[in-house]
């Protein structure tokens, strides 16, 4: 039998599949008709999730472990900072270190853990990098320019400043007001810039951010490859660096950052060093629950939810009376 975890940074809800336990590694084909099936509320089985974050042994010296991030739709991301947090504590209590590497898609980042958020909460840091703002990192063509920071893109929308930059995973941002957060825009641009357009061809991560006052955000995400989410850390670590850019009189660096989003708050540190932009992200790693089964249906992706024998744990519990005592600064439904 092979266990699997549900957990959740933000609510934003994933698997962990540690394939270093299995007997044979999945496949790349096998991982993504797995992540397809696996992540679809249709199937019953825990109501679906964002992802599957598949962990394996790392070749890298000083890395404890590599993670790679199948989304519901079975592309794969770069990076997932919500993720990472939860395959941080993963392998935190796996080793006992508290403080080590892990190997993403394009680079090894540092992870810590950290005081609890609350009681039953468990928290874990995490490094957002490499940040880049050119066009070939994202990509993006035809918008007249080789970097988007505080600008109109009337090819896109009217009357609407953004900011574009890749922390690897693509994101093109926003700021305004409630009704731009809640509005048809966020919508309607999203699914554009993430089907057949000629400006992101590639698709991107669409942010759209409320600034509350001196290093307070609220950040809204639909993300690539799974539509609107509860939260987006990568999201939420590059719409903080461009509130510091392009308001620097309330976004700070070396200064937490609470940000606010639909699934809760975390917070970001942002650092520029020896020229080097990178964003610390803290927040929850939550295990709501431990499924078993046999391998061979991974393998097969051939399951029902009657296939799983699933233990629930409190921490979910826990997580949303966190949830309930942070102010509510956007009126947002929740991905259960």
């Amino acid at each position: 039998m092979t266990k699997l975890l549900k957990v959740h940074g933000s609510f934003n809800h994933f698997f962990i599949l540690d394939q270093t336990e299995l007997d044979q590694p999945l496949t790349d084909a096998e991982l993504v008709t797995l992540g397809q099936k696996l992540c679809a509320p249709a199937n019953g089985i825990l109501n679906g999730a964002d992802g599957v974050l598949v962990v394996n042994k790392s070749d890298h010296d000083g890395v404890l472990g590599q993670m790679r991030v199948i989304n519901a739709d079975g592309s794969e991301a770069s990076m997932c900072g919500n993720g990472l947090r939860t395959v941080a504590r993963y392998l935190s209590e796996k080793t006992g270190q508290t403080a080590f590497k892990v190997e993403t898609k394009q680079a090894d980042l540092t992870v810590k853990k950290q005081a609890d958020f609350a009681t039953g909460v468990p928290a874990f840091a995490v490094e957002i990098s490499p940040v880049r703002f050119n066009a070939a990192a994202l990509p993006f063509e035809k918008l007249g320019r080789d970097r988007i920071i505080d600008d109109y893109l009337p090819e896109l929308a009217p009357g609407v400043k953004f900011t574009s930059l890749a922390v690897p995973n693509p994101h093109l941002i926003a700021f305004g007001d409630e009704d731009l957060l809640v509005g048809p825009m966020m919508k309607e641009l999203g699914e554009y810039l993430n089907g057949k357009n000629p400006y992101f061809t590639d698709g991107v991560n669409l942010n759209f951010a409320k600034i509350l006052g001196p290093n307070e955000l609220f950040v809204r995400t639909f993300e690539r490859g799974v539509g609107f989410t509860n939260a987006c850390g990568t999201g939420m670590s590059a719409t903080s660096l461009a509130f510091a850019l392009t308001h620097p009189d309330l976004g700070h660096f070396e200064t937490p950052i609470k940000v606010y989003n639909p699934g809760g708050m975390v917070q970001t540190v942002l650092h520029f060093t020896n020229h080097r932009y990178f964003i610390e992200l803290i927040g929850n790693a939550t295990v709501t629950h431990t499924l078993t089964v046999d391998e061979t249906r991974l393998h097969q992706a051939n399951f029902t939810a009657d296939d799983f024998d699933i233990t629930t744990t409190s921490e979910d519990e826990a997580y949303h009376q966190f949830v309930t005592s942070l102010p509510k600064p956007v009126t947002v439904n929740v991905k259960d």
